[in-house]
């Protein structure tokens, strides 16, 4: 079994988190520029086994679009098209990088690294894949 690997996706930074090869439990992995994501997944893909990409899709409360929608949705393609044997799904990203801080808070981070938005998009990532695995019991 291969691990699920998730992306946070940002036109500047790109949160990633992935999951043991039980496919069991999230970490964070990285932040990698946008411009770099595609590299970096390729060579991670040699590494490790990956099953199955996660992308956080952006949506309103209202569930319209973001203005970053459009990105994501960009970047859906691009992955699926490098990575045609590999299960791509995105998922509702929804309040992430909020849970990411508050995360970071609780954790006693302070407040010098919270600032860091890299370190927010990793988080992002993880969370976003902790609601995948869990949406998945109930299916």
């Amino acid at each position: 079994m291969g691990r699920i690997l998730a992306i946070d996706y940002g036109v500047k930074r790109v949160g990633l988190a992935v999951t043991d090869p039980l496919q069991i439990i999230a970490s964070g992995l990285d932040t990698v520029h946008a411009k770099d994501v595609l590299t970096f997944l390729a060579q991670y893909c040699q590494k490790e086994e990956v099953d199955e990409f996660v992308v956080g899709m952006p949506k309103h409360l209202d569930g319209n679009d973001t203005n970053n929608t459009q990105h994501v949705v960009g970047f859906v393609r691009k992955l699926q098209k490098q990575f045609p044997g590999k299960k791509v799904v995105t998922h509702d990203e929804r309040f992430t990088s909020r849970m990411a801080f508050q995360t970071m808070i609780d954790a006693g981070i302070g407040k010098k690294a919270r600032a860091d938005k890299a370190t927010v998009d990793k988080i992002s990532a993880t969370i976003i894949l902790q609601s995948y695995l869990e949406s998945r019991q109930y299916l």
